[in-house]
């Protein structure tokens, strides 16, 4: 009989697994790229258009820096060939710089060193700031309200009456963000619904995929196709010189086409993921994932149940999202103002949950606030690091370049070919330039006159605009996606997986809107 040593047995290899990095890794990476990126690209800049309200001129700032003052008027306009109506500046619906057309100027390299790559993560988080103390408070709102129970309680209560018809849920918020984005572009506030809409999925049986997707990828195709989002298409079709009706049409039958399919990608998906819980992208994150976002539910717990308090909480809990809504809609609400409106709701509920019968206490409150506010941290600094990037290539003068070269590629060619390489470049250029406004300001007045040359109307490009943007910031590191990712705490190759689809969609549903719309006209 022989002997076989043990620590001789073939033991099973195992399987080298690429693993996607986390997107603090990502960013840094790409900081480094966008510092590499002002070496290798030549430095240029158009001279850019600003108006100053306080002495009610137009300003001109030419590649060198040398500033000019100019009379607040349309003949000023029409001699530098900004095709804008005078009355989009004074009246302030254009309030950033515009690049004015056939100024581009090579200028002296303005390589970053290797300085920037940290200088540039930490003045993006400075600019960042207003975004961040919005996430804080959000975060310290959500953690009173966890500490009060309210929580556990509502959901108990949730789950027992929509059982059977989970999908419903989905359907509804999904449809709200594709309003929310087409109306009035809600991205970065839409991580306000996280908190109170991921532990009601997870209840219903599905993943962190179906509340990525029914949040930020619903409100995302909404701004693709927005109608009158006046951030997107709206402040676009001023810098083209257009009014934003133009195309208006095109622009609601895309949204209703593009609404049904993301509805049905998300039923498929839910569908497959409630009947199978292995087929979901994220499964291997899925205990990590339950043990963030659950909330422990224990019916035979009598701390557990839904009293007039709890309800009460719920309710200016909840009540504060759809006032959100209406500042940024109505009242012209930013960061700020949503914070501290967040921040009195805040405050109502931790009077309510340190006082009565069961009261946690001022110290109780406080540490749940300061809980909640620290577990967003992350979050925050990913829309830092991300701005970060946009700053070395601002500052290395890179981004009008690659403008500059984007508009070489659309000269003398056919009006089919035109739109299709134009929705390419959009969608490059949503990868640079992440900010929807600030694409527009700076692309529109450079891109739509070429429309011009080829015979076809510039709402065209507009409408390029808005498809290739956003196709890219489905994907773009430098924009939302990475924020979101971190909050969930979602890897970045499960959402590849599950977005590509709808990039895909968005690419070959809306060039051929785009074709069409050329061949009509």
């Amino acid at each position: 009989m022989n002997n076989v040593d043990s620590s001789t047995e073939k033991r099973p290899k195992k399987k080298f697994k690429l693993r996607m990095p986390g997107a603090f890794v990502i960013l840094f990476f790409l900081t480094i790229v966008a510092v590499i990126a002002t070496w290798a690209i030549p430095a240029g800049s158009y001279s850019k258009l600003f108006y100053d309200p306080s002495s009610s001129k137009l300003t001109i700032t030419d590649p060198n820096g040398d500033v000019k003052s100019l009379p607040s008027t349309q003949a000023e306009l029409d001699k530098l060939g900004v095709k804008i109506n005078i009355k989009q500046f004074t009246s302030g619906a254009i309030t950033k710089p515009v690049s004015v057309p056939n100024t581009y100027q090579r200028l002296e390299q303005k390589p970053a060193g290797p300085g920037a790559i940290t200088d540039s993560m930490v003045r993006g988080t400075i600019e960042a700031v207003d975004v961040m103390v919005f996430i804080f408070v959000l975060g310290g709102l959500i953690g009173v309200v966890k500490a009060s129970g309210s929580f556990e309680s509502g959901l108990i209560a949730l789950t027992k009456k929509t059982k059977g018809h989970e999908f419903l849920l989905i359907f509804f918020v999904s449809i709200l963000m594709v309003i929310g984005g087409t109306l009035c572009g809600i991205e970065e506030e839409a991580v306000a619904f996280y908190p109170i809409l991921v532990p009601v999925f997870l209840a219903m049986g599905y993943d962190s995929i179906v509340c990525v997707g029914a949040i930020f990828l619903a409100s995302s195709v909404g701004t693709a196709f927005s109608t009158i989002n006046p951030f997107s298409v709206v402040i676009a079709s001023n810098a083209a010189g257009i009014n934003f009706t133009e195309g208006l049409t095109w622009r609601i039958a895309g949204l209703v086409v593009a609404t049904i399919f993301v509805v049905l990608y998300l039923r498929w998906y839910s569908k497959k993921v409630k009947a199978n819980p292995t087929f979901s992208y994220s499964y291997e994150d899925r205990d990590e994932f339950n043990k963030m976002w659950s909330v422990a539910s224990s019916e035979g717990n009598q701390d557990s149940a839904f009293t007039g308090r709890k309800k009460l909480i719920l309710t200016l809990f909840v009540a504060g999202f759809p006032l959100m809504v209406w500042g940024v809609m109505a009242a012209g609400w930013w960061f700020p103002t949503m914070a501290a409106s967040f921040l009195v709701f805040a405050i109502i509920i931790m009077f309510l949950t340190a006082t009565g019968k069961n009261g946690i206490g001022e110290k109780g409150v406080v540490d749940a606030f300061v809980n909640g506010a620290s577990s967003l941290v992350g979050v925050s600094l990913i829309i830092g690091l991300a701005r970060g990037i946009n700053l070395v290539m601002n500052e290395g003068l890179i981004s009008d370049t690659i403008l500059q070269f984007s508009s070489s590629l659309v000269s003398h060619v056919s009006g089919p070919i035109f739109i299709l390489v134009m929705l390419m470049i959009f969608f490059v250029l949503g990868f640079i330039v992440p900010s929807s406004s600030g694409l527009a300001v700076l692309s529109m007045p450079i891109l739509a006159p070429l429309a011009d040359t080829v015979g076809i109307p510039r709402f065209v490009v507009v409408t390029a605009y808005q498809f290739g943007q956003y196709a890219m910031l489905f994907l773009a590191p430098t924009g939302l996606v990475m924020a979101t990712l971190q909050m969930l705490n979602m890897r970045y190759s499960h959402w590849f997986r599950f977005v590509w689809p709808v990039v895909l969609f968005v690419l070959v549903f809306g060039g051929g809107m785009l074709v069409l719309q050329v061949l009509i006209y």
